[in-house]
């Protein structure tokens, strides 16, 4: 056998041995787990508040959309700092490349700003 394909069977013995001690231990945290059900386990409690109602509420998408923007501009920064450290390897191609780069990250901040997605309301 090459060490080409030993390579990945390595991987393969790694992912095959993960699997099935992460089974077996979640195998044995069920076995072992005591377990006595009740209709009050199963309703929503909070801050020692008896529910009130139905415990289902819609949550407006804007939130949603507000927290995945961060994220994105979050992992902007991620790929800024290691270019910015190094940036005299990169040459003039490099800072071609990050200055498109933050255009088209720019360019989606403005249509999210012209969409009206960035406002907390």
């Amino acid at each position: 056998m090459s060490d080409f394909l030993r390579d990945y069977l390595n991987v393969i013995w790694f992912g095959a041995t993960a699997l099935v001690v992460g089974g077996l231990l979640l195998g044995l945290a069920a076995a072992v787990r005591p377990t006595s059900p009740s209709a009050e386990k199963y309703i929503a409690y909070e801050s020692g508040v008896d529910p009130v109602g139905m415990g289902w509420s819609q949550s407006q998408v804007r939130y949603y959309v507000f927290a995945l923007l961060f994220v994105i501009f979050d992992v902007e920064a991620v790929f800024l700092f290691p270019w910015a450290i190094s940036v005299e390897r990169y040459g003039t191609f490099g800072l071609v490349v990050m200055l498109v780069f933050m255009f088209l990250l720019l360019d989606g901040l403005f249509y999210a700003w012209k969409r009206g997605l960035l406002r907390w309301v």
